[in-house]
């Protein structure tokens, strides 16, 4: 080979050395990157940082793109009395004070150096199960302690998604039905895609010696819980947690995401948003994304994130589709939602008119001449009574509930109701023709929709004899003549 040839080729040699170089370097930081994506167990941490704790139905800030930090946090176990529903008190186990406990909000890679308290006027031992954590227990193997102590135990995040924790103290079934759960959630190294609202919902199953609404302190029964019999089943850890002043608020036009769990401990919750469509939904709270999803289940011990885009204004409903969970055990949550109407998308009620389904209830035989048809026309009161207990249980039980306490915020109580005793009129042209706007009843003011009723000039005249003689109220009788005077002015 001359020189010349090698004066001519030697900077062309050097640049594909330097390449070679060049991309050898990169192959090697995009190993390195791809090994430290598949092993989160080798992040580094940068410094501590105390977690950012929050109560329900709020959530802690995105960790949007920061490096993984030791992150330390801190949580109290308090036993306390709260109450369920309106007249019924329950002693909680809480994690942080609430039920469900304070959301937990981390990256992967983060080492979590966890500090439990039992406080010391508790009266039980307690301890920890983080479902994200790996290691025996889930953490309750180290956190054990009784009133008046504390346990420091650490662990590393390896897996991004939702997690569900709880209390893992025996007897695990009952620490769990008194409240003891609530949400820890792993972002992955890049965070989660930006929206514009986040809110922490939870889903939980009470047990208690008296029935649904009996009034008073009620204890935990662990028979019923054994028997998967629930008095309750509820949002955030009581009826009317997120209804009425307590909904949780969007605007037209704005991206929701919900953080929703189900501590159970025993119930599958049906999750659904009437009026709405999940856009996207982690399954089980992991990195499958369903799309276009109406409702989602969630085990019990585990959770999911729905995400959707609110185009219209108006109150959406938050239900377990068990749908008598809902209306009759609490299962019930608002997202009240402000803004500019689009016709286009939803068009509100344009007309109104006639519709017969073809349903055996409405199919009857001719009555032949001279036959009486009897069924259902009381003669005495007791009577009267009876069969208007009998319409008001398929009718109102739902909305009013058994002792006609109704639903707090979402729909009003006729026992003792001021509302209903100064107007009976007015009481029947609500069955007749329906009732929508606010209303103010007992001082509480409510805004829901009471449907017209199909009922007969009887059934009526029955049900309002037995409301009005019922619960306190004003024992008013009322007759089918009457009933059909109001009919006829409309």
């Amino acid at each position: 080979m001359n020189t010349k040839f090698k004066k001519l080729n030697l900077p062309i040699l050097s640049f594909s050395i330097l390449l070679l170089v060049l991309l050898g370097a990169s192959c090697s930081k995009e190993k390195n990157k791809t090994i430290a994506y598949n092993s989160p167990e080798t992040i580094p941490v940068s410094r501590k940082m105390i977690a950012e704790l929050t109560s329900p139905p709020n959530v802690p800030k995105p960790t949007g793109k920061r490096k993984a930090k030791n992150l330390i946090v801190n949580m109290e176990i308090l036993e306390k009395e709260g109450e369920m529903t309106d007249g019924v008190k329950y002693v909680y186990w809480t994690f942080g004070g609430t039920v469900p406990g304070s959301f937990i909000r981390t990256k992967i890679g983060d080492e979590i150096e966890f500090h439990l308290k039992n406080h010391p006027d508790n009266k039980l031992p307690h301890n920890i199960d983080l479902h994200a954590v790996t290691g025996p227990g889930g953490g309750a193997t180290s956190s054990f302690i009784s009133p008046g102590h504390e346990a420091k135990f650490s662990f590393k995040v390896l897996n991004p998604g939702l997690y569900v924790y709880h209390c893992a103290t025996a007897p695990v079934g009952m620490h769990i039905a008194n409240g003891m759960y609530g949400l820890i959630l792993v972002e992955p190294e890049e965070g989660l895609p930006d929206v514009d609202k986040e809110y922490y919902v939870m889903q939980g199953d009470f047990y208690t010696k008296g029935g649904n609404g009996d009034r008073g302190l009620q204890p935990f029964d662990m028979k019923k819980a054994v028997n998967e019999d629930a008095d309750y089943v509820v949002f955030n850890g009581k009826v009317g947690s997120l209804t009425g002043d307590n909904a949780i608020t969007a605007n037209v036009g704005e991206t929701v995401r919900l953080y929703v769990g189900n501590g159970g401990p025993n119930l599958v919750s049906s999750f659904h948003v009437i009026g709405e469509i999940f856009d996207a939904v982690y399954v089980e709270g992991g990195n499958f994304i369903n799309k276009n999803v109406q409702t989602t289940l969630i085990p019990a011990g585990g959770a999911a994130i729905v995400e959707f885009k609110v185009d219209v204004p108006g109150t959406f409903i938050l239900v377990d589709h068990s749908i008598f969970r809902a209306f009759n055990k609490g299962a019930l949550g608002m997202l009240k939602v402000q803004g500019d109407e689009n016709k286009t998308i939803y068009s509100g009620k344009q007309e109104e008119g006639i519709y017969q389904p073809e349903g055996g209830g409405i199919q009857e035989m001719p009555i032949e001449k001279g036959v009486v048809n009897t069924e259902g026309i009381a003669t005495t009161f007791e009577e009267k009574m009876e069969y208007g207990k009998a319409t008001y249980m398929q009718t109102c039980f739902a909305c009013h509930q058994a002792e006609g306490q109704g639903i707090p915020n979402a729909f009003p109580p006729l026992a003792k109701s001021d509302y209903l005793n100064e107007n009976l009129n007015r009481a029947i042209d609500i069955i007749l023709n329906g009732k929508t706007g606010e209303i103010t009843v007992n001082g509480e003011k409510y805004n829901s929709v009471m449907t017209k009723q199909d009922l007969t000039n009887e059934e009526i005249s029955n049900v309002l004899t037995y409301v009005y003689n019922s619960w306190g109220n004003s024992k008013k009788e009322v007759t089918p003549a009457m009933v059909m005077s109001r009919r006829n002015i409309h």
